[in-house]
């Protein structure tokens, strides 16, 4: 959420941020329903006021003057009765249009309609050669039977899988890696609740735009998150930090629940785009004047479990229209997949500047008082696209599939998976 200060003394720079984030929000309708917000407020605290004096009032009145004093305090009581309603409909209006304002995108961010108008940072490491023609990663994993969609959908439907054999053990591999390397860095391990209230996930931004993405079950009112991200943020709902705390960093596994709403006729074979996921999620508390840096830095660990496997990738700037509601600067990871001769999603790491700690009231005790935390995000491991890398990346002409020397010592030192 922005504050409404900031939307009050630069409506066109918050329009123009909603307009390069392609989002459609009635800024002035806004401006003017918090003009009447502050204005029936103003009179019912007026006629409160008037109403506390006159108590006192009565209290040391005796006879008419005191039925005077009644009477009058009555009338204060019908005006106050009469602009509750009016000021409560306000309130209603005014939140909404509020919720509906996106984080503004950051300066440096690029300006753009859509994901065709990201630029690519750079691009690391070597491609692979083979001599032979690389497959794609289905045609790798059924042979070596490690990943089974086809039981999949008898269980489940479409977009599910099982991970068997090497594959799972990959996945705990993974898992590790990702754990030990985030550790070693202050990066507090936690595997958090995967339902969340509704208060919770509205506070973290992602149900005014994208609700469509989101699994609820509604007997209980609770909603799957679709990342670790909505459930940490919230974990420090209505605390205030120590300014020597921060940054507070956190290194969450969970599996993660998708209803891929928006990619109907995408990847709906094998498990590049599915329903049901898991992965391990860095987020970090931290203070304002450092989150351009704390952001470079989940990047840069991002970087480092990619280089620890030794896959080639490119750094994505994501451009305004590809920003979600909540974030002001997202910055994509994107591995080679040989097998299908392009580069594909696998990692992403998001500044949320203040935007979520207002809706949190996450706070920390400064020097200059108490002050918002910025919140950020980034994914250290998403199992099912890592593994996909690894498959295409690794293959060898027999089929089998060479294991990343980083993830050896966690498979008992397993060197190669081998057709059955």
């Amino acid at each position: 959420m922005l504050d409404i200060k900031f939307i009050r003394q630069n409506p066109k720079k918050v329009k123009e941020g909603c307009r390069k984030k392609q989002v459609k929000v009635d800024i002035d309708r806004l401006l003017e329903l918090d003009e009447r917000h502050r204005k029936l407020l103003q009179e019912i605290e007026f006629l409160r006021a008037e109403k506390n004096k006159a108590s006192e009032k009565i209290a040391k009145a005796k006879g008419k003057e005191k039925i005077k004093l009644i009477n009058e305090m009555k009338e204060v009581d019908a005006k106050t009765d009469h602009l509750e309603p009016g000021l409560k409909k306000v309130e209603g209006e005014f939140n909404k249009l509020m919720l509906q304002v996106p984080n503004m995108p950051l300066d440096e961010v690029p300006v753009g309609k859509d994901e065709s108008e990201n630029k690519v940072v750079r691009v690391v490491g070597e491609k692979p050669k083979f001599n032979f023609k690389p497959k794609n990663y289905m045609g790798i994993a059924e042979k070596l039977d490690l990943i089974d969609t086809k039981r999949a959908a008898k269980v489940s439907g479409t977009r599910f899988g099982y991970l068997k054999n090497e594959a799972a053990l990959l996945e705990l591999a993974l898992i590790k890696l990702a754990f030990d390397t985030l550790t070693k860095e202050g990066f507090i391990p936690v595997i958090p609740p995967v339902m969340l209230n509704e208060k919770a996930m509205r506070a973290m931004g992602y149900l005014e735009r994208g609700k469509q993405e989101v699994y609820q079950t509604k007997q209980d009112s609770l909603y799957l998150a679709g990342t670790s991200e909505q459930s940490i943020g919230p974990m420090h709902m209505d605390e205030i930090f120590s300014e020597k705390d921060l940054p507070r960093r956190y290194a969450a596994f969970s599996t993660c629940f998708r209803r891929e709403a928006g990619s109907y006729g995408k990847d709906t074979k094998g498990i590049l785009r599915v329903h049901q996921f898991d992965k391990v999620e860095m987020f970090s508390f931290t203070k304002p004047e450092e989150s351009k840096k704390e952001h470079q830095f989940l990047l840069s660990m991002e970087e480092k479990l990619v280089q620890a496997l030794k896959i080639p990738y490119q750094v994505v700037q994501m451009c305004t229209g590809d920003l979600g509601n909540p974030a002001a600067n997202k910055i994509d990871i994107e591995c080679w997949m040989p097998g299908q001769g392009k580069y594909r999603e696998t990692h992403s790491t998001s500044n949320c500047t203040d935007f979520q700690a207002r809706r949190l009231n996450v706070r920390f005790k400064s020097t200059e008082g108490l002050k918002y935390v910025h919140t950020l995000n980034g994914t250290a491991v998403a199992i099912g696209r890592l593994l996909i890398a690894i498959i295409e990346n690794y293959q060898q002409k027999d089929g089998s599939v060479r294991i990343p020397e980083a993830l050896r010592p966690y498979l008992g030192g397993l060197e190669v998976i081998k057709p059955r």
